[in-house]
């Protein structure tokens, strides 16, 4: 794919990262913001494994959305202690979405600093999302439109970015947030999906420690080079267009999802696969 690799920084000040990455709405990787963090050394599958062994979590696979899947429903359930035993074994599809493990274990909050780096963050309780081998998080953009502050910890991970103007691109799913679920964007079958061959996008590997900054409303597909699990801290949108595109999507687009589902069942799920398509190649003029 046309992917250029993301700026990398060590260090940035708060008023250089707003300049240069926020206004302009850039993504950057600052590579050692956690360095003085006690996450930065204790961070590791053992160390939570330790501390949250006995914790029941819900895991997620790549099995495509079904007209029965509840809203961020689990497909699965295990003890952290079993889950981080099957990352450590063997490549697995099941991930960790979404947890708040912080809640479930208060001594993870002390481990991490909330950043001065420019940015009105969120102050909830931040989220992790844990996953083995070569799993994925299919291409999508959060519901929020929020800037978001990504952190990697345990290994490496692969993320690729497209701007929101390479929406029209993204063979986008009608009432959600995601791209058809069949686009495989490491190996893209450009037979079947022409439209990505002129989408320009965004590629970075993230180490242990590193943070990876992406801006408001943009897609983002991520896989998991290694068992690992990251962490990230929310700012809600600077734009006010972004702002009444978040509140439409919580308020407004997720429930009338939810209520198509009901009422036309799977039907309704294919029905908007197929208008990914058709609905794309009519805006680009190409011929299905």
């Amino acid at each position: 794919m046309r992917l250029q690799e993301i700026p990398r920084v060590k260090s940035l000040t708060k008023e250089d990262f707003i300049k240069h990455y926020v206004k302009p709405q850039k993504p950057v990787v600052i590579e050692q913001l956690t360095a003085d963090w006690p996450a930065y050394t204790k961070w590791h599958l053992n160390y939570i494994k330790e501390v949250a062994g006995d914790k029941v979590v819900p895991l997620y696979d790549d099995r495509p959305v079904t007209h029965e899947d509840g809203f961020n429903e689990p497909h699965a359930k295990m003890k952290m202690s079993e889950y981080i035993d099957l990352l450590e074994k063997e490549p697995t599809s099941y991930r960790i979405f979404l947890y708040n493990l912080m809640k479930e274990v208060p001594a993870l909050q002390s481990d991490f600093k909330w950043p001065s780096i420019g940015l009105k963050l969120v102050k909830q309780l931040p989220m992790l999302f844990f996953g083995g081998e070569n799993s994925k998080v299919f291409m999508h953009f959060d519901i929020d439109y929020s800037n978001i502050l990504h952190f990697h910890f345990h290994g490496k991970k692969q993320c690729i970015l497209f701007a929101p103007d390479q929406s029209k691109y993204m063979y986008k799913v009608p009432h959600s947030l995601i791209s058809r679920e069949d686009i495989d964007f490491d190996n893209p079958d450009y037979d079947k999906f022409p439209a990505l061959k002129q989408a320009e996008g965004f590629i970075a590997n993230l180490n242990h420690g590193e943070m990876l900054y992406m801006p408001e409303g943009y897609w983002h597909y991520m896989k998991y080079i290694t068992p690992g699990f990251s962490m990230s801290l929310r700012s809600l949108p600077r734009k006010p267009i972004n702002l009444t595109k978040a509140v439409y999507n919580v308020f407004i687009m997720r429930h009338y999802d939810n209520l198509m589902r009901r009422i036309k069942g799977q039907a309704w799920i294919d029905e908007k696969n197929e208008r990914a398509i058709t609905k794309t190649h009519k805006s680009l003029g190409i011929n299905s």
